[in-house]
């Protein structure tokens, strides 16, 4: 059994930041990518930025430069830095791990999502 748990959302002022943390736990083996996707109201969810186990990220275009995604491996979990935010910004945020197990081989697990949302 493997439990993703997101935190860190909020209600902030356009410009401000805030700071979400994710962590794995349970019978993992490995968890080679971590990322974090973003679903707004009436909209599909996307990837916000991801981070492979030996530390290579990527961010969608919308967010380079103002988000950053780190890891701790010890911990099995991830951040993510938001600076500068705007309205455009506001979603629940998931969290994904892309968790290897002994009873279930490789998959990919979700958290519950933590709400952002930025107000102008």
């Amino acid at each position: 059994q493997v439990q993703v748990v997101e935190s860190g959302g909020g209600l902030v002022q356009a410009g401000g930041s805030l700071r979400l943390s994710c962590a794995a736990s349970g019978s993992i083996f490995s968890i080679d990518v971590m990322g974090w996707y973003r679903q707004a109201p009436g909209k599909q969810r996307e990837l916000v930025a991801g981070v492979t186990s030996g530390g290579r990220t990527n961010y969608a275009d919308s967010v380079k430069g103002r988000f950053t995604i780190s890891r701790d491996n010890a911990k099995n979990t991830i951040y993510l830095q938001m600076n500068s935010l705007n309205a455009d910004d506001t979603a629940v945020y998931y969290c994904n791990a892309d968790v290897r197990t002994w009873s279930e081989g490789r998959r990919g697990y979700w958290g519950q999502g933590t709400q952002v949302t930025v107000s102008s």
